[in-house]
């Protein structure tokens, strides 16, 4: 593996005095209400302690090409398992290496304003059915991400996501948006009628899965970010629209602003397939 190189990638407090109850008969109703504000305010303070962890775990994708004259190009977003795997959707590589110039597929660590460390990547495996890819990088490992279980997801709950949207216009800042999971269905739905069936449909027919569908909005370059729990920053799944919408909303016309993510076992599956500890 090429040693890692550094490169620029362009692109009041409530001060209100507590009101004073002396009725008796009103205590256990003013403490059942602070209890819940309390329970409340936990809730949301959750995700602004659990974001900083996360971001070390995340990453961009893309290729590098010492000769090229903008030598990195930024594809989508992952995260790491195990010190030094990625995890990204499968639709975010390169479909063609330049072998001839050296064109390596890589991941960018961010490192403050616009450096970034850069590692050369291999392919250790994929899942095509799942859109899920899993690359190796050398070097010192890397924070690393706890996954959760599918299975623990439920309608309704909430759930964050971090990654990097529209990656080169504004370069490796990481950004995290919440959401809920607004329903678990299948990743293919019958079309209209028989002119909207295309390949990608057919097969998707022949292998259902269920996927998330998120009240949430991702951005290109989004792909491959993880989604995870806002209290314990486990993940739950992968940010994936374009690899499901080509099935899921065949029929539109414009796509919709729903957000879809592949569930992380299909992860978990993936990394015992390739010997991989996490």
């Amino acid at each position: 593996m090429v040693p890692p190189r550094t490169v620029t990638v362009r692109t009041r407090p409530d001060l209100s005095p507590m009101p004073s109850f002396t009725h008796s008969g009103r205590l256990p109703l003013i403490l059942a209400l602070l209890l819940a504000l309390g329970g409340i305010h936990a809730a949301a303070a959750g995700l602004p302690d659990t974001v900083p962890k996360i971001k070390r775990g995340v990453v961009a994708v893309g290729t590098f090409m010492a000769v090229r004259a903008q030598r990195h190009e930024l594809r989508g977003s992952g995260f790491v398992v195990g010190g030094n795997y990625v995890v990204t959707n499968a639709h975010v590589l390169a479909p063609k290496l330049d072998t001839d110039r050296r064109e390596t597929h890589a991941v960018f660590i961010p490192k403050g304003g616009t450096q970034a460390e850069v590692r050369n990547a291999e392919v250790v495996k994929q899942d095509e059915a799942h859109d899920l890819c899993l690359l190796r990088v050398g070097g010192a490992a890397l924070p690393s991400l706890g996954l959760g279980n599918s299975g623990e997801v439920r309608e309704g709950e909430t759930v964050a996501f971090t990654g990097f949207p529209i990656l080169n216009a504004l370069g490796l800042f990481a950004a995290t948006h919440q959401g809920i999971v607004s329903a678990i269905a299948p990743v293919v739905i019958p079309v209209g009628s028989g002119r909207d069936l295309n390949p990608q449909v057919l097969k998707r027919l022949g292998e259902p899965f269920e996927i998330f569908q998120l009240d949430a909005t991702a951005y290109p370059g989004n792909s491959g970010s993880p989604l995870f729990d806002p209290e314990s920053g486990r993940v739950v799944g992968v940010i994936n629209s374009v690899f499901v919408k080509r099935t899921k909303e065949v029929a539109l016309t414009d796509p919709s602003g729903i957000t879809y993510a592949i569930p992380v076992d299909h992860v978990r599956a993936l990394l015992k397939e390739a010997g991989v500890k996490f």
